[in-house]
């Protein structure tokens, strides 16, 4: 048993470790570079190895001499010669070009995937079995026929580029695309200027032009740029006409857009592909895939240009669009429902919790009274009737002694009894109405009422005004009898506190509601002193209509008297099973 306690746990499973050498045509200070870096690292990361990443850098932009890029290659050679990685990807024309030389002698048996490249910039080599990957597919017919459509009427293209060999390889693939477009439109290529001087011109292009930009990655004094993050930015804020690029890497700068090569979507092709070779696939039964693009667009230099999103392809893509006033403020509005659900789930809660607290405490004093009145009830039997029954038994007991003696003198003493069974029944009357009043059974609401108010008044001395107005003859027992018992016990507290011999009972419907009150004008009390000290009497009135959906009111102040109100609907929520 204790050897099952230790059993060390299981860690997690080890990854096997699978290296693969990067050549790279440029550094990642490179935008292109590192999008598509940063998307096939994103896929290598998630496969089921460990990922031992190697990246060289041929830098061909700053080392472009022949001979300095013969001695990357010979260095890479040596450093590789006996520690052979499982995978190299070669992205870039140079890299790839590199590996077709290289492989079949230094590199044997590696699998190579390749991106970054057009098979013109790479010189359309010639690939073995043991090449796969992605070809870029530069397409500027289509993104000038799209410029077409949203600025229809323009006559002038102009294609603007640089000097290194990137950018040439780029402006060959250009001319060669957009052949097509000669005879119906003006062509201008400024690939062969200075960056001051190209600027200049593109300020005072004429009107129904479009700028079509390949790369600048060099002027013609020999300035370097890098491409995508700055030449293009100058280039798009300098044109007085659209500026169309090529890449999803050249667009946030101010140029519109067009059918991009996708550097990023090129990146997960090569990953996956990478992935797919280490896993066992052999490359030659992996396809080459010719071409990365998509339709992107600038929502911003749309707007610049007034060029209309309904006149963009299928499925094209808008970045950079704000956002919405919901996308902006949706958490902060989620945040705050969220919230006040809370608050009001708590208010819920804290409210029914009160409501309970309060019924069972309404409870506790209904049940005290319930003893102490029948122990009322049983003292007042006890000592009323049963004496005067008792009495009556002695009285009937004389008479039939008197009967043979004094027959005259029998029949009085009958008389007497038959008068003290009498006032019994009366006595036993008043105290069943007390209970319950058969007339508001009986009759309804409003007989029941005046039935009350006048036993009240003979009984008490007190003056009673009732005035009722448009009470229905029928009415829920529910309602009628919660009405009755408000106005009785106000009748009671009235006398018992307000030291007034007249009161005023008014019933009415109102709409879809009763509303009864009793008022007087007596002495009157501060409502402080009954929030502190709250009598079971008011407590029943106001539970008895909030039962049934209903509300209560209490208006008083010392010396200018006090009144009661409550309205109920005629058709309760809740239906009452006590009296």
């Amino acid at each position: 048993m204790s050897c099952l306690l230790f059993q060390p746990v299981a860690g997690p499973e080890l990854k096997q470790v699978r290296r693969v050498a990067v050549f790279y045509e440029l550094g990642l200070s490179s935008p292109a570079v590192a999008l598509l870096d940063r998307e096939m690292r994103a896929v290598l990361d998630n496969s089921r190895y460990q990922i031992e990443l190697y990246p060289e850098y041929l830098e061909t932009t700053l080392f472009d001499d022949p001979a300095e890029q013969q001695q990357f290659r010979e260095s890479y050679i040596r450093k590789y010669q006996n520690r052979k990685p499982d995978l190299i990807v070669a992205l870039g024309p140079s890299p790839l070009r590199f590996m077709v030389d290289a492989h079949e002698k230094f590199f044997a048996g590696i699998p190579i995937v390749f991106g970054g490249t057009s098979e013109q910039q790479a010189d359309n080599p010639t690939l073995d079995s043991h090449f796969t990957g992605c070809w870029a597919n530069f397409e500027p017919a289509k993104t000038l026929n799209v410029a077409l459509r949203l600025q229809p009427g323009s006559r002038h293209v102009v294609v603007v580029g640089g000097i290194s060999n990137f950018d040439k390889h780029l402006e060959a693939i250009f001319r060669d695309r957009l052949h097509g477009y000669d005879a119906s439109l003006d062509f201008t290529y400024l690939t062969d200027l200075d960056m001051p001087t190209l600027l200049e011109r593109l300020k005072h292009l004429p009107d129904h032009t479009i700028v079509l930009y390949t790369h600048l990655g060099r002027d013609a004094r020999g300035v370097r740029y890098v491409g995508a993050s700055q030449a293009g930015p100058m280039i798009a804020g300098a044109a007085n006409a659209p500026v169309f690029g090529p890449s999803d890497v050249d667009l946030g700068q101010g140029q519109v857009g067009g059918y991009l090569h996708s550097f990023a979507k090129e990146g997960k092709i090569v990953g996956t592909m990478a992935v797919r070779i280490l896993d066992g696939e052999r490359p030659q039964d992996i396809p080459i895939v010719h071409g990365a693009n998509a339709y992107k667009f600038d929502w911003r230099a749309l707007r610049r240009w007034g060029f209309r999103e309904i006149d963009l392809p299928t499925g094209s893509e808008v970045l950079f669009r704000p956002p919405t006033l919901w996308q902006r403020t949706g958490r902060i509005w989620i945040t705050v429902l969220v919230f006040l659900l809370c608050l009001s789930a708590l208010a819920l809660y804290i409210r029914l919790k009160k409501a309970k607290d309060r019924q069972m405490t309404l409870s506790g004093m209904l049940i005290t009274a319930q003893e102490t009145e029948r122990s009322r009830l049983a003292s007042e039997i006890h000592d009323d009737f049963s004496q005067r029954l008792a009495l009556m038994a002695l009285e009937l007991e004389t008479a039939e002694e008197t009967i043979s003696i004094s027959p005259d003198e029998a029949v009085q003493q009958v008389h007497n009894v038959l008068n003290s069974a009498s006032e019994i029944g009366a006595d036993l009357h008043t105290l069943s109405h007390r209970l319950h009043s058969s007339t508001l059974e009986r009759l309804g609401l409003v007989p029941g009422i005046t039935a009350l108010c006048k036993e009240f008044a003979a009984q008490q001395g007190v003056e009673v005004d009732l005035v009722t107005d448009d009470v229905p003859r029928s009415v829920h027992p529910d309602v009628a009898l919660c009405l009755f018992r408000i106005v009785q016990e106000g009748l009671r507290n009235l006398k018992k506190h307000s030291g007034e011999t007249k009161a005023q009972v008014r019933l009415r419907k109102a709409g879809d509601k009763l509303h009864v009150s009793v008022s007087d004008e007596g002495i009157g009390f501060d409502l402080h002193d009954l929030r502190v000290k709250e009598g079971l009497g008011i407590r029943s009135m106001e539970e008895r209509a909030y039962l049934l959906g209903g509300r209560f009111e209490i208006h008083s102040k010392p010396g200018k008297g006090t009144r009661i109100e409550a309205v109920v609907p005629l058709q309760p929520k809740t239906a009452l099973s006590t009296g």
